[in-house]
């Protein structure tokens, strides 16, 4: 058995972007629970006994993912998903309580006779094994309220099937690299979500409410990006009913050259992300890099991470850059959408700029060292 786990654990960060649950705004109050209070876009999440509600199976992934973009943009995504069967207005958001840490552990792992229940196949020939293909699980619940209580509504469960497969024919030779088709992605995953739902089904808590599946097509270890969902299942019965294509996409900007991938708004935001960098470059010459990760939903730009590296730590010089790439970013960048500029050296998160979704300001955060 190949059973290549762990659990990943986040340190906290304080991150102001309208792609993550906004924890922010007036509480709600009941008499079991509150909730985070409202954001723009955003859900409301659960907080119980003075506590937030998280998931009993925060992190758990196949440890081959060396691609920290994966684990970010599935988590951002699937809640993007979510949004599309249900909608931040009606539902609050509770993370997943029904799959816990050695339930997904088991399910990510191989098929064996220890682990029935595997998702992934067993291993075959060391010199020339079969892929894991089923590299994450994530649950996510939706609920409303129901009295004094919470009432489920509703669960996502996302997928991530990966594009290849890195493993060694021997413990300390070379790695090798296996391709897995788009065509073979699909496959698995659907394959893999039939199983999940099943087996959800047979929890007696979880009852009829709707379980949607998502699926999540892994980027490869070296990409500058993470992978992106591409269909989605409604499904009340104990089988999936039909599938949603979905058409998102995540580029890196600027970039190096046209494409027969590049279409003419594609090459319009690389030349406002071109005009952007250049701009806060001539201002502050001390940087180590400046990307943006652009995400794409049915060909329209939906929002942007933004990375810039310094090389100076002045405190007055963090604080003026931050200011001045404000004002950039309102001249330069794409109206319309949410974007967030973290500012960092190779060390530390120095400073953030935020504009939500259908605002127009950019907010600043610099972040003092004491």
């Amino acid at each position: 058995m190949n059973a290549k786990l762990k659990k990943l654990t986040t340190a906290a960060v304080i991150v102001m972007s309208t792609f993550v649950l906004a924890a922010c705004g007036s509480s709600k109050s009941s008499k079991n629970y509150t909730t985070t209070g409202n954001s723009s876009g955003a859900y409301q999440g659960v907080i119980k006994n003075g506590h937030y509600k998280t998931s009993k199976a925060r992190g758990v992934n196949v440890s081959q993912n060396d691609n920290q973009y994966n684990l970010k943009s599935f988590e951002n995504g699937l809640t993007e998903v979510s949004k599309l069967v249900f909608s931040p207005k009606s539902y609050i958001f509770q993370e997943g309580q029904y799959l816990n840490t050695s339930t997904v552990e088991s399910w990510l792992g191989r098929k064996t006779k220890s682990n029935p229940n595997g998702l992934n196949p067993a291993q075959g020939k060391k010199s020339d094994p079969n892929p894991e293909y089923i590299q994450q699980i994530e649950e996510q619940d939706y609920m409303t309220e129901n009295g004094n209580s919470m009432k489920l509504k509703g669960i996502v469960i996302g997928i991530g099937i990966n594009s290849e497969y890195n493993y060694k024919k021997k413990t300390d030779g070379p790695s090798y690299t296996k391709k897995i088709s788009d065509a073979e992605v699909q496959r698995q995953g659907k394959i893999a979500a039939a199983k999940v739902l099943k087996r959800m089904r047979k929890n007696s808590k979880i009852g009829n409410v709707p379980i949607v599946i998502a699926l999540y097509k892994q980027a490869p270890d070296d990409s500058l990006v993470g992978g992106s969902f591409f269909a989605y299942s409604k499904n009340r019965g104990n089988s999936i009913s039909s599938w949603h294509k979905l058409n998102y996409k995540t580029m890196v900007l600027p970039k190096a050259s046209a494409t027969n991938s590049t279409t003419s708004a594609n090459q319009t935001d690389s030349d406002s992300f071109s005009n952007f960098k250049s701009q806060i470059q001539s201002f502050f010459p001390n940087l180590s890099g400046v990307t943006a990760q652009a995400q794409y939903k049915n060909g329209q730009l939906n929002g942007m991470h933004i990375t810039v590296t310094t090389q100076f730590y002045s405190q007055s010089e963090i604080t003026s850059f931050t200011q001045y790439i404000a004002r950039a970013a309102k001249k330069y960048l794409p109206n319309g959408i949410p974007i967030d500029i973290r500012i960092q050296s190779d060390s530390e998160m120095q400073a953030i700029v935020y504009r939500d979704s259908g605002s127009d300001t950019f907010r600043t955060h610099v972040l003092t060292s004491y």
